[in-house]
């Protein structure tokens, strides 16, 4: 399947014309570092195969009208005047647009076909793919020059501000900075990123548990606020300012589940520092350890997984061709993520995704893939 070309189709057979220009920007899958986004500390995702592609055609209006493939439906809205009206798909695109628009932006009109293949809830940030596409539609349409951090700063507005989503921004930053065959270790504070190489001789395998987050929005805002809670005990704005020494002399005076939130976090930041530092010295074996130690940190003191990712994790470690693997995401359900010797990646694939089915009678959908470029005009 080629999305680039099916999305020309589409607008071809919608339209009656050829689009202008068709645009991409790609979903994501976190190697290590996880629910520290919000602590201030370090993530280290990559941008995946799969993406979100539209193809457009100037307007000399300010109007927009988009048909979605994946929902088989159009919408409309006129720059000049719009608000938010339900939850909807379109609702990132005015997100996009207003968030563009309050940076002084002047904006023009344009007719798109979107069509992706990031799947829904599963982790893999199919909003952040569809709001970076947009951006660059926008950027495009209307000669906007392409800042990658200030657009991913605009998709996370899109999500914050217009959609109601509280979410950190790691998930656009990928999505507008992401580079093929590297990974991007970013500052979650400073914003500042770092593109850092594959291993050589291994795949990122993306096993969706095929269950969809539960508890997500209650957890999450718990956990936050036992983050704050204990960056407070300690006297610093965030989290990632508190180093292993700092914490582990004064453990013992944190109420218990404050207490394990904290090691999570401070010890996270550690190994993906570490893990970034594994992957420029082409050190698979490194790396695969600390992705298994970051699992057990979610699933034992942040408590974020659950049963079926826990059992996917395991099948997963189990592989011989395995180096190491983790929970994904928020949590509850959507993805883990594993490292796998890249020479017996398909089979891997194949006897993984069996033995979940047999030990938990889902079956899962299996995604390998290398790291991709961040959005593009094609």
């Amino acid at each position: 399947m080629n999305l680039s070309e099916d999305v020309v189709v589409a607008f071809r057979d919608h339209y009656g014309a050829d689009p202008d220009i068709v645009v991409r920007a790609p979903g994501r899958v976190n190697l290590i570092g996880e629910h520290v986004d919000y602590n201030g500390g370090f993530v280290l995702p990559m941008a995946i195969e799969r993406a979100m592609w539209i193809a457009v055609r100037f307007r000399p209006d300010d109007e927009v009208h988009v048909l979605s493939c994946d929902f088989g439906q159009t919408a409309r809205f006129t720059l000049s005047d719009f608000e938010y009206q339900k939850p909807h798909w379109c609702e990132y695109i005015k997100g996009v647009a207003a968030a563009l628009k309050k940076r002084g932006h002047t904006l023009q009109g344009w007719d798109g076909a979107m069509l992706g293949n990031v799947p829904r809830g599963s982790g893999l940030s199919s909003s952040a793919a569809l709001e970076l596409a947009a951006a660059k539609a926008f950027c495009e349409v209307s000669n906007i020059p392409w800042d990658p951090v200030e657009m991913a700063v605009v998709g996370q507005e899109a999500e914050n501000d217009w959609v109601g989503v509280n979410c950190g921004i790691m998930d656009q930053m990928i999505s507008a900075c992401g580079m093929a065959g590297h990974a991007y270790l970013l500052d979650c504070r400073s914003l500042e990123g770092t593109h850092v190489p594959l291993p050589t001789g291994v795949k990122i395998v993306i096993l969706d548990t095929a269950t969809r987050r539960g508890l997500v929005d209650s957890a999450y805002n718990e956990r936050r606020s036992q983050c704050e809670e204990a960056a407070a005990f300690f006297g610093v704005d965030l989290l990632r300012d508190v180093s292993p020494e700092m914490f582990f002399a004064r453990e013992a005076e944190l109420p218990e589940l404050t207490c394990k939130r904290a090691r999570h976090v401070i010890t996270e930041d550690v190994r993906t520092l570490a893990a970034a530092d594994a992957m420029r010295m082409n050190d698979s074996e490194t790396l695969g350890k600390l992705m298994w130690e970051s699992h057990v940190s979610l699933r034992d003191d942040f408590e974020v997984s659950n049963e079926a990712l826990n059992t996917l994790v395991d099948l997963a470690m189990a592989h011989e061709s395995c180096l190491g693997a983790r929970m994904t995401g928020a949590g509850f359900g959507g993805c883990a993520v594993a490292l796998v010797r890249e020479d017996s990646a398909a089979a891997f694939e194949r006897e993984v995704a069996a033995a979940y089915q047999q030990a938990v009678d889902l079956e899962p959908a299996v995604y390998v893939t290398g790291a991709t470029d961040g959005a593009q005009r094609l």
